[in-house]
């Protein structure tokens, strides 16, 4: 899109014709300042949150000057993370790919660890220009539905707790599960960080001591599943999560491998979240046949 606006009074100018309502939007994302997280977010930098946590710690900088909590930005500032310049991208030209990722237990949702120990991101295919971001987390013993894209905003929109997206979860408890139990839980139960309790529970069976349920919670604090479950005096031994709002994890995703959303349900993903949608922008012939060759390369692993 050739266009140009006057900074001074707002004119725009441009070769090629464009609806009055989408040229007021992008005079209007020319001319003002949003906060600084939100910038760094759409810029696939990481998440609102992840992005509020470096700003924190002093890992950014405006015009070479320390950011602060709270900072606003507008398209002429110069914004460093870690000493890296980041370009700031109009919400218009922000390419929305998402990925569903089957994680395996003993992965660990980060991009980096002292440990050495494998992360979800380690398989993830390359991008160039853009970053994968994860879309909440799950712990090193929980297996499941994982989603990632390269939409800082929708990130964000999926995440925040105002959204009330549920999170459903196949969970294999070890004991005698009574009806008192599960009122309790469906009720709420005080925990170390407040009330929690599961939106719906549901029996589906199991051998022996060990019985599965499908249980829903509204919100992703830490092991929160396994901790309602523990204060009944009961153990989890399997943990997956199986849905996560409207996307469910697909029969043929087998653990360890990922697949793009198709177009379509990137849409109704994003509409989900109240975010209008955007197209995903055809790969160039290189980058389809990288893409691929990473996709066939998974397959691969697996037969390995």
């Amino acid at each position: 899109m050739g266009f140009h606006i006057n900074c001074i009074d707002g004119t725009i100018m441009t070769d090629q014709h464009i609806p009055l309502e989408e040229l007021s939007e992008i005079a209007e994302q020319k001319t003002s300042d949003e906060k600084l997280q939100k910038v760094l977010a759409r810029a696939g930098v990481g998440s609102r949150r992840e992005m509020e946590r470096w700003i924190a710690a002093g890992r950014v900088t405006i015009n070479k000057e320390k950011a602060q909590l709270g900072d606003r930005v507008t398209w002429r500032d110069h914004i460093s993370v870690d000493g890296k310049q980041v370009e700031i991208i109009s919400p218009t030209n922000v390419e929305r790919r998402v990925l569903i990722y089957n994680k395996p237990e003993g992965e660990i949702v980060t991009r980096s660890d002292p440990e050495n120990r494998s992360t979800v991101f380690d398989k993830l295919p390359r991008l160039k220009g853009e970053r994968w971001i994860a879309v909440g987390r799950l712990d090193i013993n929980t297996s499941g539905l994982l989603l990632f894209t390269t939409d800082g905003e929708l990130a964000n929109a999926l995440m925040h707790p105002s959204t009330t997206i549920e999170r459903e979860y196949a969970v294999r408890v070890m004991g005698h599960v009574t009806m008192d139990q599960v009122n309790a839980m469906h009720k709420g139960v005080l925990l170390d960080d407040g009330m929690a309790r599961f939106n719906d529970i549901q029996e589906f069976g199991g051998e022996g001591i060990n019985r599965w349920y499908h249980v829903v919670i509204m919100e992703g604090r830490n092991r929160e599943v396994r901790r309602l479950w523990e204060s009944q005096g009961l153990r989890v031994n399997r943990l997956k999560r199986v849905r996560y709002g409207n996307v469910f994890m697909q029969p043929q995703l087998k653990s360890g491998m990922w697949m793009e959303m198709p177009q379509p349900d990137i849409n109704a993903l994003s509409e989900f979240v109240g975010m209008r949608p955007k197209k995903v922008k055809r790969r160039l012939p290189k980058e389809q046949e990288s893409f691929e060759r990473q996709k066939n390369r998974q397959r691969t692993r697996r037969h390995v």
